[in-house]
């Protein structure tokens, strides 16, 4: 079974970047869309960004030109680089391969404060 390692959150002020990065193994990586999520405190899981095995990239509309979802196959590994950040931003960000739905992993938690 796929096993998920997410890492990068921190607490950071309002404009301020991150990066995440979300380890993966036990699948064949470069051959699945792999997404991040988020989820804050008292409100649903929710899809942030998307990216496909050649690279190409969605967003939802709420992250739109802040935030930049990428990939590397030779690492197995999925990025989340987050610009101009929120306080509506903080939550626990997870990855997952939407495709397999695996196992969660413990996320990582952004919260932006100042």
């Amino acid at each position: 079974q796929g096993q998920l390692v997410e890492s990068g959150g921190a607490l950071v002020q309002p404009g301020g970047s991150l990066r995440l990065s979300c380890g993966v193994s036990g699948i064949l990586f470069r051959a699945y869309i792999m997404a991040w999520y988020r989820q804050a405190p008292g409100k649903q899981r929710e899809l942030v960004a998307t990216v496909d095995s050649s690279g190409s990239a969605y967003y939802v509309n709420f992250v739109k030109g802040r935030f930049a979802i990428s990939r590397d196959n030779a690492k197995n590994t999925v990025y989340l680089e987050m610009n101009s950040l929120k306080p509506e931003d903080t939550a626990v960000y997870y990855c997952n391969a939407p495709n397999l739905m695996l196992h969660w992993g413990q996320g990582t938690q952004v919260t932006v404060s100042s």
